[in-house]
């Protein structure tokens, strides 16, 4: 009995051992996993079958960003052509007479395409080259050909070409005859530009991009000089000339009402060809308060109407956002009755272009002064809503920078602003137009190893899955950008590419990431960034 005893005592012993040394390993891989997090992304398990049956997965280009040959076969002079010629206006000195020569190297990038898995690709095009001289001239068969064999060897391939008509670049002598988007003979310049790319590929072309990012284009262009024709005022630069108060808004003005009209056209006339869609995109951030005050939650609201709300309001509404009607004067347009039935529900889709996430500071009730490089001046202005925006918090950023000075890896953001358009614009259907990761410049050691951007689209996704999950109607997801290209101010410095552009060849080198979304979209499980 006692030796029954002994035994028992030794087991329990034994088990208390072994629960001690149990716990003790747990807390070692514990701690081990907490120093791996902090030192290593975490890895995240997001794969294709996450999203519904026929969700889109793409990548997005532009025509002035990867096409060069700027003088050839008959493509005339464009606004970005002689911005990139002024001294000071390209951060590196650069410019894109020969950028990727996608022109010459089309068909090797559409292999790559192929070779990833890819189901889309968005690209532009160059209104330069399709009508050199616009309602004045004739259409350049050249590029009706160049574009027509993109287009063809796309479909050829399984992949649906997503058409933006214009991003960013037109032909310099509207700028010179009549002052480009500032005047209303615009409207008329672009809605032959789209008939005429209606014409030419709306037989095949299934997806219509009207516009890319008027707010972004608005803001760059006439408040921050980023973008030609570089016009500005006080405190937002020191321009010869502009009005930064008031110009972005007339030329949003007039991009959504060539939107409405371009929109009629397409729908009269040719979207019945191939059952086709259209939409426009716009710049998306997410904006969070600085505090937990009720005016920085107000200012948050408002950065959202100000900068999302401004292009989409009208397209789906018929009207800019009230919060905009309540701070502007008579400097903000009005519509006529026949322009709101015009506009109202001229989108098939939301087209989104998410990078990052700010805070968000009430500028009506409190004083702001832009004291850091990731905020924006002119915060006090009815222009900015009257907010001011940073990506610092008590000197803490929001989220890790990147090689664009505003664009911080926020991930929570992609659901956030998801569920934002889902609860303003009642589910409307929505496609992820551009969501891409610069590195930063001490990243560029070795441009082919770029586990960050890797695991940024792993959270990006992720988020954008639950957001899914969760109810919102999201048909698709471009990465920006198939390659490193022309960054326009920035030049070849942010690099956001899943191909490395070599040096003097041009030769298209795959980055991990690369390998990565190729193997995402074979829907394999996790993928070690980090080995």
């Amino acid at each position: 009995m006692r030796g029954a005893q002994s035994s028992t005592g030794q087991m329990k012993k034994l088990k208390l051992t072994c629960i001690v040394l149990l716990n003790c390993f747990i807390l070692i891989l514990s701690e081990t996993s907490t120093l791996k997090s902090s030192t290593d992304e975490e890895e995240i398990d997001i794969k294709r079958s996450d999203f519904p049956p026929g969700f889109l997965f793409g990548a997005a280009t532009s025509a002035y960003q990867v096409e060069g040959a700027v003088l050839e076969d008959g493509r005339s002079i464009s606004n970005w052509d002689v911005f990139c010629y002024i001294e000071g206006n390209i951060a590196d000195g650069s410019n894109a007479d020969v950028a990727d020569d996608h022109y010459h190297r089309y068909m090797e990038d559409i292999e790559i395409m192929n070779s990833l898995g890819l189901t889309a690709y968005r690209f532009s095009i160059s209104w330069s080259r399709l009508l050199p001289r616009g309602r004045l001239g004739g259409v350049n068969e050249l590029a009706v050909l160049f574009y027509n064999k993109i287009i063809d060897n796309l479909l050829i391939r399984g992949i649906q070409p997503f058409v933006t008509i214009f991003h960013n670049e037109f032909p310099q002598e509207f700028e010179d005859r009549f002052g480009g988007w500032l005047s209303h003979l615009m409207q008329e310049e672009y809605i032959h530009f789209a008939e005429k790319c209606f014409e030419n590929f709306g037989d095949r072309v299934k997806y219509w991009i009207t516009f890319n990012e008027p707010n972004v284009y608005s803001d760059f262009a006439y408040e921050r000089t980023g973008f030609p024709p570089a016009r500005c005022s006080p405190p937002f630069g020191n321009c010869a000339i502009g009005n930064s108060d008031v110009e972005p808004l007339i030329v949003v003005h007039n991009m959504l009402l060539a939107h409405a009209k371009a929109a009629k056209l397409y729908r009269d006339n040719f979207k019945s060809k191939v059952d086709g869609e259209l939409s426009i995109t716009v710049n998306a951030f997410m904006y969070f308060p600085l505090t937990d005050g009720e005016k920085d939650k107000e200012a948050a609201n408002r950065a959202l109407a100000f900068n999302f709300a401004w292009a989409l309001d009208p397209l789906i509404f018929g009207d800019y956002p009230p919060e905009m009607r309540k701070y502007h004067g008579s400097e903000l347009p009005r519509f006529s009755s026949e322009e709101t039935e015009l506009l109202r529900e001229s989108i098939d889709f939301i087209g989104i272009n998410h990078y990052g996430s700010l805070y968000a500071k009430d500028c009506i009730h409190s004083s702001c002064l832009c004291n850091s490089s990731s905020c924006s001046k002119g915060s006090d202005r009815a222009i900015r809503g009257f907010v001011y925006t940073t990506g610092e918090q008590d000197g803490v950023q929001i989220g890790k920078p990147t090689g664009m000075p505003r664009f911080f890896v926020v991930p929570r953001g992609m659901e956030d602003i998801i569920r934002y358009a889902k609860e303003r614009y009642h589910n409307k259907a929505m496609i992820v137009t551009e969501n891409g990761y610069s590195s930063l410049a001490n990243e560029d050691d070795n441009l082919q190893h770029d586990p960050k951007r890797v695991h940024f689209h792993q959270s990006y996704l992720a988020y954008l899955a639950k957001a899914i999950r969760e109810g919102a109607d999201v048909r698709g997801y471009l990465v920006w950008s198939l390659m490193d290209n022309f960054e326009w101010s920035s030049g070849y410095g942010p690099k956001f590419g899943l191909y490395y552009l070599q040096n003097q060849t041009l030769n298209r080198i795959p980055k991990l990431s690369a390998t990565w979304y190729r193997h995402f979209l074979a829907n394999f499980s996790l993928f070690d960034a980090n080995s």
